[in-house]
């Protein structure tokens, strides 16, 4: 384990040299010490009339009463460091008899206690703590596996998947349920394919604004990809594909269709990739417009098993 850097040290005074000057309230550190000759500056000749503030030991601990005009060297509770000086007189506190300044003080108080009380109200109102969730009902199930409904890629992939994979969060913020199927045509060894679904239950913030910029938006940051925007799922729904299947041995297939209803969002996502296919003509993978209609069909199959 390293050892921690020593702080720096002060650079040395040279002998005889004078002391920079201090940042501390005076007496300062490199002031005289008690007693000395040099402590204070020599008491002023007094003025007929006036107090002489410095020509008395400090009484430490006896504050002064509203009314009382200040002592010599006694102390003012709250003045940093305990210290005297020539102090105004405490005024006292305004009577009842209805004197211009005691209304001035009266008016002052009332005014900030409904300023307060309109605060508070607006918060209320306006929902200062942040608004409640709209989940719309629905769920995140510990195995959103056995919540999936992929039934419209079955023709196309008919081997079921023996272990999807699935986990999912449990927080105050935040549910989150996510399963991943592996897709394969008849006879096939690997997957031919991959599927998979989330959905995110949003509990502390509303997440529209940031939802629509990154879906709608997709494009402008991956412009080999194309966006459309899809109705009647949800409260807003984006349909996110690229497809470099065509005239090649190698490239890929991916769709992913977003979905947010209300503080709730969802996703379904296929990808299929030509190196993973052999020669076989069956084994080519699907169209991208027939899995655009299969995410849009089982999506809303599952979304509906979401709900309570």
């Amino acid at each position: 384990m390293s050892t921690p850097p020593k702080p720096p040290q002060e650079p040395e005074q040279p002998s005889g040299a004078p002391a920079p000057p201090s940042a501390y309230p005076y007496p300062n550190p490199q002031s005289p010490g008690p007693g000395s000759a040099a402590s204070y500056p020599p008491p002023a000749a007094p003025v007929p009339g006036q107090q002489n503030f410095y020509a008395t030991p400090t009484l430490v601990g006896q504050p002064v009463q509203p009314g009382q005009p200040v002592q010599p060297g006694q102390s003012v509770a709250g003045y940093p460091y305990g210290q005297q000086g020539p102090y105004p007189q405490v005024p006292p506190p305004p009577s009842g008899g209805g004197g211009g300044a005691g209304r001035a003080v009266l008016w002052v108080a009332v005014g900030a206690v409904v300023a307060s009380a309109a605060w508070a109200a607006g918060v209320f109102l306006i929902g200062g703590k942040g608004a409640e969730a709209d989940l719309r009902g629905y769920t995140a199930p510990a195995n959103l596996c056995s919540s999936t409904d992929y039934s419209s890629f079955e023709t196309e992939y008919p081997d079921n998947d023996g272990s999807p994979t699935h986990n999912a969060l449990k927080d105050p913020a935040l549910d989150e349920s996510y399963c991943s199927v592996n897709l394969k045509k008849t006879g096939s060894s690997y997957a031919d394919a991959y599927l998979s679904t989330q959905v995110d239950l949003h509990r502390k913030s509303d997440p529209g604004p940031e939802f629509t910029a990154m879906w709608k938006n997709y494009e402008e940051r991956y412009p080999d990809y194309d966006v459309e925007t899809v109705e009647d799922i949800g409260e807003e729904a984006y349909l996110v594909s690229e497809d470099t299947t065509s005239g090649s041995t190698s490239g890929s297939l991916y769709a992913t269709l977003a979905v947010r209803d209300g503080w709730t969002t969802y996703t379904m996502s296929y990808s299929a990739y030509l190196s993973s296919y052999d020669d076989d003509d069956d084994k080519d993978p699907p169209s991208l417009d027939d899995v655009k209609d299969w995410l849009k069909t089982d999506s809303k199959a599952t979304l509906d098993q979401l709900k309570d």
